[in-house]
């Protein structure tokens, strides 16, 4: 993992130093300590790495390559006079004394990264200096692009890929050094100490944040686009994560407010050409994607607002954001001048955008892509715009499209087999089951009718155009999806005939041979419509859900289609016996990871360091990179500090990330995508003394949590049903939130699935998975959430009134619930047995993978024993550990 030189209180102990003259004298020892920590050329990561299936991790037999440096020894460029080393266990060692008179010295305090200046300046004044030697600096030198076969990589990076015969080649990803850079004379100062919110931007401390660093494997700042790179030992089929986390590299970046009235403009230009009174921009993509492709990020670009949901309409003279109150906040700090923010949900508000559109609607046409609206929003809202003497309209061409010069060119990245071993069903099982429920729906014919259905009237087909259905029905995975392992494409089913439409440079030789043995043939990706127009399968017709979007129901004609619920989203969100166990295990792992950074980032906040948001979630990222079938992470990581975590889906960035302190809680929601399993946890800690509100709140949410997840309920109850358990002891005192209690959690597919949720009227069956996350917030104090991942299965009770039909949860997650902000007096005696056992739990179940993580062992053991409250804090609520 990366070693980050955070600072510390102590003026005798900073962090690095900078000098002329030691950048001088330090060069020549660097180049040789780099040379040592070097691996060489023959290395194999299996030589040092035991992966074992029962252990779940990868262990090593040391924690050397923590500070192993992975350069290229040709390609070494001058540091300035820093010396770094593991500071994962707290080690601090100063540079080496300059030879100048020490009052010459120019000391500064630098923070994340190799500190932040001016490269040009920094790159001149270090020419100059090799120039004295003799020797200069090319422009090419700073490359490290390399051949993998000469390349060496730390084995914690290694993530396993399936081998399914896809003859997947293997992703090269680079790590190119940032030249040393000039340190800011600004000074970082403890934040403990002061309850300002400091960004790392205003303290200069945070170095990656202007440098682009975020700390790569070789301990310089590089953010996600600073990967190690892959040695010929590795196998092609332990490269699954490269491509797919490389999905994720634009959200390292600092999304800067932008002026967006050029932007604006050039759209209404079109809008007049298409006589159009409002133009609307949904988040969606043309398959209903909730996180879409950087390509289909429409509503971004012409808005600046990153939130995933959310929809732009543009109208001649104003433009207006409507996004739900999970992203309130975000817009606010986004948007420009130029837009206003229309809060949905809100009490004064409207309920959606559908219904703000329709009041304002007299005589007008509204413009939209056929494309990205559901076929069931679509029938919704025409009925209502007729009776306003309004309607859609839908241009040939995305007006987005017409306007974006640099737009990015769709995702190439291959498709690969899923196998049966973490599916427990095959895909020819699947379609085979998908078109025994086509045979058994009724004709459409009207009710009255008495006569024979005619052929046209039968159900013979159905076209899927959502990705993890597609990808769940076919047991294939792909990475054009920033966190979703899914692919771009549509399929079409019918009774005798599977046909996939997909770009075909995404399909192997291998993967074609495995669709044919399933019965599935493949037309490009574009086909889908033409094959649409001419209808190749005869009489009869295709079902559709209401999600699919209303440009295919357009292009069948509404005598050709017949709409109805999903078979496949159903299917999908009941796990198999071996879906539920790879869950149980990939949450065991990710279980692991919390918990050592926990552990780690407790320790470094008592010490002193002053560790950003955006910091403590790169090192959550790093522990995760270590497991085994570890693939990227499953969604934007929520780390969250302060006023921050009133923000429910707030996300650090380099530059505005703050300092987490010791007066308020700490939040961090995230989750890592496994091979047999998606993870999402989330849990609140404080590292001081909390206040009597934030144990109050913090109380509340524990108890709603604890209510969701100890519930016994009858078949055919729905989570809508039980949502009120989690909110129950929050309105004892006034409280609440906006957002929904929980949702459907896919198997190595996406974080959010449906039908299933706490928000949703379908009845929860066992083999559902749901996550239980009631929270508070306080805007601009702190945020509160709990989240555990729950899996609906049968249980006894004492009487089974009615038979066995009582049902209950699982939990999947697996770690521990901080007591510390936990008001006891206000715990029943059964929450408090709750408790204690569940950190007891996470005890048996993680302790034998942390032995040689005695930092994180001791942490866990100590929540898991320690008593419920503040009792065994002392002054500033520092654990007193007496051992």
């Amino acid at each position: 993992p990366l070693c980050f030189p955070f600072t510390r209180n102590k003026k005798n102990n900073r962090r690095l130093t900078f000098s002329e003259q030691s950048a001088r004298e330090s060069f020549d020892s660097q180049r040789s300590s780099i040379n040592r920590l070097n691996r060489a050329e023959s290395y194999s990561p299996t030589a040092t790495l035991t992966s074992h299936a029962e252990k779940l991790t990868f262990s090593s037999e040391t924690e050397s390559y923590e500070s192993a440096r992975n350069k290229r020894n040709e390609a070494i460029e001058v540091r300035a006079g820093v010396l770094r080393r593991n500071t994962t266990k707290g080690r601090i060692e100063a540079p080496p004394p300059p030879a100048a008179d020490p009052p010459q010295r120019k000391k500064t305090l630098l923070g994340y990264g190799w500190g932040i200046g001016k490269r040009e300046k920094e790159r001149q004044r270090l020419q100059e200096m090799m120039e004295e030697k003799g020797e200069s600096i090319r422009e090419d030198s700073l490359d490290l692009t390399r051949n993998a076969s000469h390349d060496s990589r730390p084995p914690l990076y290694q993530s396993p890929r399936p081998s399914n015969g896809s003859g997947r080649e293997s992703v090269t990803s680079y790590m190119n050094p940032l030249p040393p850079q000039t340190p800011p004379t600004n000074t970082r100062s403890n934040t403990y100490k002061s309850n300002m919110t400091r960004t790392t931007a205003r303290s200069g401390g945070s170095g990656g944040a202007r440098s682009g660093g975020s700390g790569g494997g070789s301990g310089s700042g590089g953010g996600s686009q600073r990967r190690p790179r892959f040695a010929a030992s590795d196998s092609v089929d332990t490269l699954v994560g490269s491509a797919y986390e490389r999905k994720v590299n634009d959200l390292d970046t600092i999304p800067e407010r932008i002026d967006t009235k050029d932007r604006l403009d050039a759209l209404r230009t079109y809008m007049a050409k298409e006589n159009l009174d409002y133009y609307v921009i949904p988040s969606e993509d043309a398959h209903g994607s909730e996180y879409v492709a950087i390509n289909d990020k429409r509503r971004e670009w012409i808005s600046g607002f990153t939130g995933s949901s959310g929809q732009a309409i543009i109208s001649r003279t104003n433009a207006y954001m409507l996004t739900d109150s999970r992203y309130w906040g975000q817009a606010q700090q986004q948007l420009d001048h130029n837009w206003i923010l229309i809060k949905a949900g809100s009490p004064d508000g409207p309920k959606d955008w559908a219904e703000w559109l329709v009041d304002r609607s007299r005589d007008t046409r509204i413009g939209i892509d056929a494309r990205m609206i559901s076929h069931g929003k679509a029938s919704t809202l025409n009925p209502l715009l007729h009776t306003r003497n309004s309607k859609l309209v839908y241009p040939p061409q995305n007006l987005v499209d017409l306007i974006w010069a640099e737009k990015p060119s769709r995702s190439k990245e291959p498709v690969y087999v899923q196998s049966y071993e973490r599916t427990g069903q095959h895909a020819s099982a699947k379609l085979a089951e998908l078109r025994e429920w086509i045979r058994q729906q009724p004709p459409t014919i009207p009710t009255f009718s008495k006569m024979e259905p005619k052929p046209s009237q039968m159900q013979v087909a159905t076209l899927l155009s959502s990705l993890p259905n597609i990808a769940w029905l076919l047991n294939l995975r792909g990475d054009d999806i920033p966190f979703n392992p899914v692919f771009h494409s549509y399929l079409f089913v019918s009774l005798s005939q599977a046909v996939l439409f997909i770009e075909p440079s995404k399909v192997s030789p291998a993967v074609d041979e495995y669709l044919e043995s399933i019965g599935v043939e493949r037309q490009e990706y574009n086909e889908v419509w033409s094959f649409l127009r001419l209808k190749p399968w005869g009489e009869g017709k295709v079902i559709i859900t209401p999600q699919t979007s209303y440009a295919i129901s357009l292009i069948l004609t509404s005598m050709r289609y017949t709409v109805l619920p999903s078979w496949v989203e159903q299917a999908k969100a009941v796990k198999n016996n071996v879906e539920i166990q790879g869950l149980r295990n990939a949450y065991l792992r990710d279980g692991i990871a919390f918990v050592r950074f926990i552990a780690w980032l407790e320790q470094k906040i008592q010490e002193g360091y002053e560790i950003t948001e955006y910091e403590a979630a790169w090192r959550l990222t790093e522990y995760r990179r270590m497991l085994e079938r570890y693939q990227g992470l499953a969604y934007e990581n929520i780390s969250a500090s302060g006023p921050n975590a009133a923000l429910p889906h707030y996300s650090p960035r380099k530059a505005t990330a703050r300092f987490i302190d010791r007066e308020t809680p700490y939040l961090n929601d995230s989750g890592g995508q496994y091979l047999d399993g998606t993870c999402d946890t989330t849990r609140t800690v404080h590292f001081g003394r909390p206040s009597d509100a934030q144990c109050e709140a913090y109380t509340r949410v524990l108890q709603g949590h604890i209510a969701i997840d100890s519930a016994i309920f009858p078949e055919g109850t729905s989570g809508l049903q039980l949502d009120v358990l989690a909110r129950k002891a929050l309105w004892k005192d006034g409280l609440n939130y906006l957002h929904g209690t929980g949702h459907g959690v896919g198997s190595f597919l996406t974080v959010h699935e449906g039908p299933q949720g706490f928000s949703s009227s379908v009845p929860l069956v066992p083999g559902h998975v749901v996550t239980n996350e009631p929270g508070f917030y306080k805007e601009g104090h702190f945020g509160i959430r709990l989240e555990s991942c729950l899996v609906v299965h049968r249980v006894k009770t004492k009487h089974q009134y009615n038979g066995n039909v009582w049902l209950g949860f699982e939990r999947l997650t697996c770690v521990p619930i901080q007591t510390k902000m936990v008001k006891v007096s206000v715990l029943t005696k059964e929450e408090k047995e709750w408790l204690r056992a569940h950190n007891r739990r996470c005890l048996e179940r993680l302790a034998p993978y942390l032995e040689n993580d005695q930092r994180a062992l001791k942490w866990l053991r100590r929540e898991a024993n320690k008593d419920i409250g503040l009792a065994n804090t002392g002054p500033g609520g520092i654990s007193i550990d007496w051992d």
